[in-house]
């Protein structure tokens, strides 16, 4: 038996982990975590989040990236409203029956 036949015939154990957060997951996540400190703080306000830390807040969301980036480039930020989760609503779904019809 030849080395090659070897080599393939051994069975081959991956071991995958999940990639790592994005820059964008990684300055959302922090905006989760901060999220009830800046409740008493920046309660209806936009803030902006650059390296895990609040860089800058404002009452409008469009002027406040264009000042992000231009303070830092164009670069992944996120920009998230704080405010208090929207309360989660059930929207029944039913399925109307009915019956097929004769002589189709």
């Amino acid at each position: 038996m030849n080395e090659a036949a070897v080599r393939s015939s051994t069975p081959i154990e991956l071991r995958l982990s999940p990639p790592p957060p994005s820059k964008g997951e990684r300055e959302y996540h922090a905006f989760l975590r901060m999220l009830p400190d800046l409740l008493t703080t920046h309660r209806g306000r936009f803030v902006a989040v650059h390296n895990e830390q609040i860089v800058d807040d404002d009452m409008d969301d469009i002027a406040l990236v264009q000042r992000v980036h231009a303070r830092f480039g164009y670069v992944p930020i996120h920009v998230g409203l704080v405010a208090d989760p929207l309360p989660v609503t059930r929207v029944p779904h039913y399925r109307t029956w009915r019956p097929a019809e004769q002589g189709a």
